[in-house]
């Protein structure tokens, strides 16, 4: 499946909106985008929000027509995250895998805490930096689970196919070995990025260590169950937009290529400008107490 990106309104603006095409038009990136790039090696497709080395908090739209990317808002305004010492944003890839859900009414077993509304998370650990909408093939090399405000929030860790590292990274425990101190930061990261915002830590299941590669297929397969239960229903309690032009066997939420096209071409043009105007903090450093 061929991808392309269509982006409309402003860069880093509250209309600001990243949309997905295939051959026949526009898509939703969450609905019909498989979640296997190749399922008899559990490849997956992962959709990238937010670049390596970068603030802006990109996300899938789950509650809009096509679930473009958008930026995050707090109050209304767009959403940066703060360079916390010595990382400059975000310090991987980090998007989301299409065709999940951690459903808000499913209590975790292992966590006892409910899941988020949201497609699963995943980083991507590889030495490339990407670009927001780009869809990359990955395979899975375990799974953090981060409690955010009560809620079950799995991260999970992968890396790209085409990587160099990519044959001797099969697994958890293969990251510590060859990135050494690499998922310490990962741990590190999650747990203090919100602080320079004013909130407290975040907390992890497991005793904050990572769960290996079949614990995160597992993951997987249970949030693809709940995005298979989602898509079939007419109703669904996290109030997401379900709308789809490729699930014809499987949803009530089908549009149509033609109604996508005419909602895209109303959307205004799209229009660049400098990330330093709408985050003047994007060379500073936040300095925060380790343990």
């Amino acid at each position: 499946m061929k991808i392309t990106t269509v982006p409309t309104g402003t860069l880093y603006s509250t209309n600001y909106r990243l949309f997905f095409k295939n051959e026949n038009g526009y898509i939703s990136p969450l609905h019909d985008i498989p979640l296997y790039a190749d399922k008899t090696r559990n490849i997956f497709n992962m959709i990238i929000e937010i670049p390596r080395w970068t603030n802006a908090k990109f996300e899938i739209s789950t509650k809009e027509y096509l679930n473009p990317i958008h930026q995050d808002t707090k109050s209304g305004v767009p959403r940066f995250v703060h360079n916390i010492f010595p990382y400059n944003g975000y310090i991987w890839n980090y998007g989301a895998l299409p065709q999940t859900w951690e459903d808000p009414t499913h209590l975790d077993k292992d966590t006892q805490c409910k899941g988020d509304n949201d497609p699963i998370d995943i980083v991507e650990i590889g030495f490339r930096v990407g670009k927001t909408g780009d869809v990359i093939q990955v395979k899975i090399l375990g799974v953090l689970c981060l409690i955010d405000e009560g809620e079950t929030d799995w991260k999970l860790i992968s890396i790209n196919i085409t990587d160099p590292m990519a044959e001797k990274l099969n697994d958890i425990e293969d990251v510590e070995k060859h990135m050494p101190g690499y998922l310490q930061s990962t741990v590190e990261w999650f747990r203090d990025y919100k602080v320079p915002a004013g909130k407290n830590r975040n907390i992890f299941a497991f005793d904050n260590q990572p769960r290996n590669r079949d614990f995160a297929l597992k993951v997987i397969q249970q949030t693809h169950e709940q995005w298979q239960k989602l898509i079939k229903s007419s109703h669904n309690e996290g109030g997401l937009c379900c709308q789809n032009l490729t699930n014809t066997t499987e949803t009530v939420n089908l549009t149509q290529y033609d109604e996508a096209e005419k909602f895209v071409q109303a959307q205004p043009e799209f229009t660049n400008t400098s990330r330093r105007v709408a985050f003047p903090k994007v060379d500073t450093w936040s300095f925060v107490k380790k343990d």
